[in-house]
């Protein structure tokens, strides 16, 4: 069987990872013969795989949709693929060929709703991206997604039969050199590694802090892997900080292993309220750090049963800022 796999996004973080997994996965499966179809990733050819290359597609929005529509359907026919595999959270169009779509976009299944003042990218990956998504997942002839949180909302919001939506968890290959220690300096130390998109909700944590300083309490510190010029929100965060005298640290991005040593000696704070996965924490679990998550469907399906995570509303400071008193108090 000849299965085509297209990934044209992928470039970097999550999305990448997913499609190296896939990758990965069938270079073993020799009984079928897979073409992938991608953008710029260094990926060779295999005795089963063949890998197409179109860099332009990344010049803009106007070539991706060309690439979809037209180039994309041409290929499936020109390799006469038996069926497609789409890891781009959309199935591609203008094809009688079976599909199967892998869902790893949260934003339109999220509960929290994006105006269009409030953030124009986020309102259309929500609204007018959502919308491309929704159709995918009803058409699709299989659907994988990571989570059961993301099956559940797809069954819900759009009446798809739960038997033809797979669930894959995420690969977590992880080996774990040094786990948290509960010493006194770990205590008052804090960690959040994210970017700077706005739902990753740094803003909660900033104003937190601004709270135990008018409560007194300074001596702690807050680790972002962000540089503090991101966006204009996060410039603006990291403005706050500076005028605020506030003990959070911007360290920029980290590369994985120092990511886990500071599961090792500090506690994750994980506001995101978006998430399909929340993937930090499941490698703070595995460290056995504390965790204060917020308290959403993704972060439950996560660490529910686990002992050591505090969950707190993402968008309470108050209470945000108490459970931080807490955990400082007890050194």
């Amino acid at each position: 069987m000849r299965i085509m796999v297209f990934d044209v996004p992928a470039e970097s973080g999550g999305a990448l990872s997913v499609l190296k997994d896939f990758y990965n996965s069938y270079k073993s499966d020799l009984d079928n013969e897979y073409i992938f179809v991608i953008s710029r990733p260094d990926m060779k050819d295999t005795s089963n795989i063949k890998v197409l290359r179109f860099h332009w597609i990344k010049k803009s929005w106007l070539h991706r949709l060309y690439f979809d529509y037209f180039v994309a359907p041409k290929l499936i026919k020109r390799f006469m693929a038996d069926k497609v595999l789409s890891l781009q959270n959309i199935i591609i169009p203008n094809t009688k060929v079976p599909q199967t779509v892998f869902i790893h976009n949260a934003l339109p299944l999220a509960e929290y709703r994006f105006s269009i003042f409030e953030d124009k990218l986020l309102w259309v990956y929500q609204n007018i991206l959502g919308r491309s998504i929704f159709r995918s997942i009803i058409k699709a002839q299989k659907v994988i997604v990571q989570t059961q949180w993301m099956k559940k909302k797809c069954t819900e919001l759009l009446g798809v039969d739960p038997e033809k939506i797979k669930v894959m968890p995420p690969e977590t290959n992880i080996e774990v050199k040094r786990r948290y220690s509960e010493v006194k300096e770990n205590l008052a130390a804090f960690f959040y590694p994210a970017s700077g998109v706005s739902f990753k909700n740094h803003k909660i944590i900033i104003d937190a802090c601004i709270k135990l300083k008018e409560q007194g309490i300074k001596d702690y510190s807050v680790v972002f892997t962000l540089k503090g010029n991101e966006n204009k929100n996060i410039v603006q965060l990291y403005k706050t900080v500076i005028d605020q005298e506030l003990p959070i640290k911007f360290v920029g991005s980290l590369p994985r292993e120092a990511v886990f040593e500071y599961y090792s000696k500090c506690m994750l704070i994980f506001p995101s309220y978006i998430e399909t996965v929340g993937l930090p924490l499941l490698e703070a679990k595995l460290h056995e750090t504390p965790i204060i998550a917020a308290d959403c469907d993704f972060s439950h399906e996560i660490l529910d049963g686990y002992n050591n995570v505090l969950f707190f509303n993402p968008f309470d400071k108050n209470k945000l800022s108490a459970v931080m008193a807490e955990m400082i108090k007890r050194r």
